[in-house]
């Protein structure tokens, strides 16, 4: 390179008809290209530059996201021991409370069944009772009756 630029330095000071020349036209293109390579090269690198930079923007970003992936991943967890064991009390619970339900029902129904019993005898006793409470208050009625006839039973009984 540092031929080329000697070279084309010498070329520079020959008088313009020497500039015709076949060399000098290829030392230009040269020049020119090596100066188009160049520029293509700082904008390389500054692109790479750029994208080398948010590649490392990129990697912090997803370093931290897996970091509060992980955390939230182990809150997750312990939410989720700790909804499995309230789950667990619940069951049993649930089994505690079905076990006084089918006692209950079963006391119910004895109640139930005592109940009916009770029925049927105080309906009969009412039955009885009202049947003699009938026939007492027919009995007072010919009592009544045959006091109001002026004469007693004792009267009635010596005739």
């Amino acid at each position: 390179m540092k031929l080329l630029f000697a070279a084309a330095a010498l070329l520079s000071a020959t008088p313009a008809a020497a500039q015709t020349n076949p060399i000098t036209k290829v030392l230009q293109l040269i020049s020119d290209l090596q100066t188009k390579v160049i520029k293509e090269g700082e904008d390389a690198q500054k692109v790479y530059a750029e994208y080398s930079e948010w590649c490392e923007e990129r990697s912090k970003e997803l370093s931290h996201e897996i970091k509060t992936g992980k955390a939230e991943v182990a809150g997750l967890e312990a939410t989720i021991d700790q909804e499995v064991s309230t789950i667990g009390s619940m069951a049993a619970k649930i089994e505690k409370l079905a076990g006084e339900i089918s006692v209950d029902e079963a006391d119910l129904k004895a109640a139930t069944d005592i109940r009916g019993k009770e029925s049927e005898v105080f309906m009969a006793s009412e039955k009885e009772l009202t049947e003699i409470i009938d026939t007492l208050q027919r009995a007072v009625g010919i009592l009544e009756r045959e006091m109001k006839g002026g004469a007693s039973m004792l009267q009635l009984k010596g005739a």
